[in-house]
């Protein structure tokens, strides 16, 4: 049930920028605004005016006011928004005089329920909120920018009102059927029905690709100890996070950071190297690494071009998809290439994560499979 107070926010973080704006929303943000501030003419809706504001103390501060006039305003109620100077201590203060007059400090979120329970977005759009505060990287500010505009919602919709039309005709049918009159065409519906099973089978698709640009596509680098995974995560994120060492087995756990490539957010895992082995701990950490190849968007399995063979490598790839099922896209990657009479084979990509030869191609690849 939707209530019918008035409620009050900090729209930006303090001391995060030279203006900070507050904004008021219900039926009596304007009356609470006014008493917080020296404005005593009439005003207009979606004009902004110079104020003094203060509080039972005195002055707080100067800014703008400007009102919304319901429904045309974000949550469909009068909303009121004010712009004063960036300062905590003065944006805390007006906050609190807004509620000694009346208001209540918004609950997360709320702004943007009463928006949905008012309908001035829907359920899709009000999600979208979220993640467009939420987004890191171009791809997902343009994901959720695209829905936000309701582009799902109107295609949708639009389908759900031809399938109504369709049953109304075939209603129309049935309740005249000794009449044999054909309203349906049952060619159209099928069409209809095939376009409608197309479009959610899009969707369910495309549901793990922005969940993905949402928190970073999940990249795991696989293989085998002293393969050089560490190495190339240092290489990719340009920093030594990962510990490096020839000493087989040195990382036994995960380790994940996210990175930004052409505006796609990508969240690196680099895993314990993969191989037959009795100790207990890196057991476990080599049953997560495959944990997280089935978890990942794409896996990168690479390989030490010094030791390992085409044939080797080849098998190592087999063993590796059966492990890890249909579901990532996995980038067969030959490392090491810079070492002295290392000739790896024609078609499968080779770097040197220490040298970063090869590294370009690699982020390509892995824009190309996103």
């Amino acid at each position: 049930m939707l209530e019918h107070d008035t409620i009050c926010a900090l729209a930006t973080p303090p001391g995060t920028g030279a203006i900070a704006v507050l904004r008021l929303s219900g039926p009596q943000a304007l009356p609470i605004a006014r008493a917080c501030s020296d404005l005593v003419r009439n005003i207009a809706a979606r004009n902004a005016y110079f104020c003094r504001f203060r509080d039972a103390d005195g002055d707080i501060d100067e800014g703008l006011l400007t009102w919304f006039k319901a429904p045309a305003s974000y949550t469909g109620e009068d909303v009121v928004e004010v712009g004063i100077h960036g300062s905590p201590y003065i944006a805390q203060r007006l906050l609190e005089a807004f509620t000694l007059h009346g208001a209540r400090v918004a609950r997360p979120g709320e702004f943007t329920l009463r928006a949905f329970l008012n309908r001035k977005l829907d359920l899709s759009q009000a999600e979208a909120v979220a993640d467009l505060i939420a987004s890191q990287g171009a791809a997902a500010h343009k994901l959720a920018l695209q829905q936000l505009r309701g582009g799902y919602s109107e295609r949708i919709e639009g389908l759900r009102q031809q399938l109504i039309d369709f049953c109304a005709l075939i209603e129309l049918e049935l309740d005249f059927s000794e009449e044999d009159v054909e309203f349906a065409r049952r060619d159209q519906l099928l069409l209809l029905i095939n376009d409608l099973i197309a479009i959610c089978d899009e969707l369910v698709r495309s549901f793990r690709f922005g969940n993905a640009v949402k928190r970073g596509v999940p990249v795991a680098i696989i293989g085998a100890p002293n393969s050089g995974k560490s190495t190339l995560l240092n290489a990719l994120l340009r920093e030594d996070r990962a510990i490096v060492s020839d000493i087989p087995g040195t990382t036994r756990d995960t380790i994940e950071e996210v990175i930004t490539l052409d505006g796609v957010a990508f969240r690196f895992i680099d895993t314990a190297g993969i191989r037959s082995t009795e100790d207990t701990v890196e057991q476990l950490g080599i049953e997560r690494s495959y944990q997280k190849a089935r978890e990942a968007s794409i896996v990168v399995l690479l390989g030490d071009a010094s030791v390992m063979s085409e044939g080797a490598f080849a098998m190592q790839a087999r063993l590796l998809r059966e492990r890890v099922g249909e579901g990532p896209v996995i980038i067969p990657v030959l490392n090491k290439c810079d070492l002295p009479r290392v000739n790896p084979p024609t078609g499968l990509p080779a770097i040197s994560a220490r040298t970063g030869a090869g590294l370009d191609a690699l982020r390509d690849m892995f824009l190309d499979h996103v």
